[in-house]
């Protein structure tokens, strides 16, 4: 009888073990030496998980911190040009038919052999189009073909897939459309279509393209070549490549820092459409007016060179080895008439 006291002892005292410490917390102002004191203990309740274990964000009213209250909306995408594209007068907006412009074609290059380049030297040169004779680069106006500014024309030509834009000047790497938007533009923007009736009501999301401004690109840079043909004894210059250069500003000011590169394009592929737009003349609008490509075979542009293979197996820009503006555009002078005398001196007199 004895050892039944015992067992019934031990399983009550189990039973004592297994209560929850919150029950007896709970209970502790009225179980306690106190009497009959009252509960002056508070439990904070546990904050609410997601299914990771890991406490919700309760600011978004009680959702998850990725919810999106728009996610159900339908999603728009526009696709209007940045540039805008062309807009084609639908009667002669000249006194005078222009039709043979559209038909030019560029001329082909005298074929210059590897035995008889002599001489030849690379120069990378840039085009401020701020100064006063890269004036006709800004051209503000909108013809057949579309803004005639320079910049504007050479991305249409990009943007539409006429040309390839390359990542690089030796053109190693093509770029897409895609690609050229993201580096010029910055992207895509969203924006919520609301209810006419009701403003506060979004029905939809709209997805714009970024605008570029062709007007904060106001350096060009081209990639050339200086050959000497023995064979007819002259030496040519030859563009491989034009690059856009975005300027680059210290933050919060209009201070600039520096430029850095947007894409390059392979001269050759330009020229066909370089020939069929007109370069703005100041003084003659008429039948004296060039082409672009007229225009960069003559040179009448102003520019100074940045870097050329000439004494420079770093193959380092001029900015990179001095440090005085002043400097630089005198050591572009300098490799100038290194390449001037070398054909000078070829001939005796």
């Amino acid at each position: 009888m004895k050892g039944k006291f015992i067992v019934l002892g031990l399983l009550l005292g189990g039973l004592l073990l297994q209560v929850n410490p919150a029950d007896a917390q709970r209970r502790g102002g009225r179980g306690g030496r106190g009497g009959g004191g009252a509960d002056t203990t508070r439990t904070t309740p546990a904050p609410a998980t997601d299914t990771t274990g890991n406490p919700q964000n309760n600011n978004n009213n009680g959702q998850p911190p990725n919810y999106d209250p728009y996610a159900n909306l339908p999603i728009t995408y526009d696709t209007v040009s940045a540039t805008g594209g062309p807009t084609i007068s639908l009667r002669n907006d000249n006194a005078y038919e222009k039709g043979l412009v559209r038909d030019r074609k560029p001329l082909d290059y005298e074929h210059l052999r590897w035995d008889d380049a002599l001489y030849a030297e690379k120069v990378w040169r840039e085009l401020d189009l701020r100064e006063k004779m890269n004036k006709v680069f800004t051209y503000k106006a909108v013809e057949d073909d579309g803004n005639q500014m320079f910049v504007a024309m050479l991305m249409d030509a990009v943007t539409s897939g006429k040309i390839t834009a390359f990542a690089d000047d030796r053109f190693t790497t093509p770029l897409t459309v895609s690609d050229v938007f993201q580096k010029t533009a910055g992207g895509l923007d969203t924006a919520l279509v609301r209810d006419l009736n009701d403003i506060n009501r979004p029905v939809g999301r709209t997805v714009t393209r970024k605008s570029f401004n062709p007007d904060d690109v106001v350096k060009i840079r081209l990639k050339e070549e200086w050959v000497f043909d023995r064979e007819s004894s002259r030496m040519f210059v030859r563009i491989l490549g034009i690059g856009l250069l975005k300027t680059e500003y210290v933050p919060n000011t209009k201070r600039e820092r520096g430029t850095s590169s947007l894409f390059w394009v392979y001269y050759p592929d330009v020229r066909p459409m370089l020939v069929k737009a007109e370069v703005y003349n100041p003084k003659n609008m008429g039948q004296n007016r060039m082409t672009w490509e007229e225009l960069f075979e003559s040179r009448m542009f102003s520019s100074y060179i940045v870097k050329s293979t000439i004494d420079n197996p770093s193959n380092a820009f001029i900015r990179n080895l001095i440090d005085n503006d002043i400097l630089r555009l005198l050591e572009g002078d300098n490799i100038k008439e290194k390449i001037f005398n070398f054909e000078q001196d070829l001939w005796s007199y």
